[in-house]
């Protein structure tokens, strides 16, 4: 099909909230609260991409993924590059990337133990509208109080490094081996190139691109490209789609949006369309 509305899998997580965003259904009283929302078709892990919904009450812990080259030794499909779209923060949220300054594997080894890696993180204040991309290898942690939508690589290898005293399994053979020591770099967004049309990333593992109203015509040949409105609705190929969902579509289509939609658009490669 050359459009598809994905399944909405929603995650229960103790750090989540029940009280989540416009286009959601809040998490009843008295049940678990909901971190996560996935966008898949159930089973499969084959796509390369992977579209999440975060709703933050605490932090989560702090964390690595492995590129594709490390992945591949450990007999995985993929590394895991991640980027985050901020859509609401309380005044006082953060987000931790890389250390403030440049530590060596023993003393991150260490103090990942201790607890004290909490304090080498750059902590820093986020807000709605805000764009951040964490290649692989990028130690950090996403603190309370944020809605978010990540997009990454399919995977779900997390080295988790440290928890908050808490009795998850750490990971720190893998952690320490795969992470950048050196501060935290951010890429330069190319912005926007048309009205409708602003490029957040382009590369290296996929381009993320965000979309008010109007009408769309894209040509992916035999790649897929997933669409994700965080406000309004639209179509493609027939299939409706609204705030809360995700639709994926292949080939070559025209994605019309309703006026005042506001939309990511996502798909792998290194350039964009």
């Amino acid at each position: 099909m050359p459009a598809t509305l994905l399944h909405t899998h929603r995650v229960e997580k103790p750090w989540g909230r029940h009280t989540l965003f416009p286009g959601f259904e809040d998490a009843a009283p008295g049940r678990e609260p909901i971190g996560e929302v996935w966008f898949q078709q159930p089973g499969d892990t084959s796509p390369d991409l992977l579209i999440k919904y975060l709703f933050t009450s605490q932090k989560l812990s702090v964390q690595v993924h492995p590129n594709d080259e490390e992945a591949h030794k450990r007999g995985l499909p993929r590394g895991k590059d991640e980027c985050w779209t901020i859509l609401k923060a309380e005044p006082d949220s953060t987000i931790a990337l890389g250390p403030k300054q440049a530590m060596t594997a023993d003393e991150l080894r260490a103090d990942a133990q201790d607890g004290s890696i909490e304090g080498d993180l750059d902590w820093v204040p986020v807000k709605a509208g805000d764009f951040y991309y964490a290649p692989s290898g990028t130690i950090h942690a996403i603190g309370g109080g944020l809605t978010l939508i990540e997009v990454q690589q399919n995977s779900e290898t997390t080295y988790r490094l440290y928890d908050y005293g808490s009795d998850r399994e750490l990971h720190l053979d893998d952690g320490v081996a795969v992470a950048h020591l050196t501060p935290y770099r951010a890429i330069t967004s190319p912005g926007k190139v048309a009205g409708d049309r602003t490029i957040l990333v382009e590369g290296p593992k996929f381009v993320l691109e965000r979309w008010s109203g109007g009408e769309h015509a894209v040509d992916l040949g035999g790649n897929t490209a997933w669409i994700v409105p965080i406000a309004g609705t639209g179509s493609v190929a027939g299939v409706a789609f609204k705030a809360g969902e995700c639709a994926t579509v292949t080939g070559a289509e025209t994605i019309v949006l309703a006026d005042g939609a506001d939309v990511l658009f996502a798909y792998p490669g290194t350039t964009r369309l």
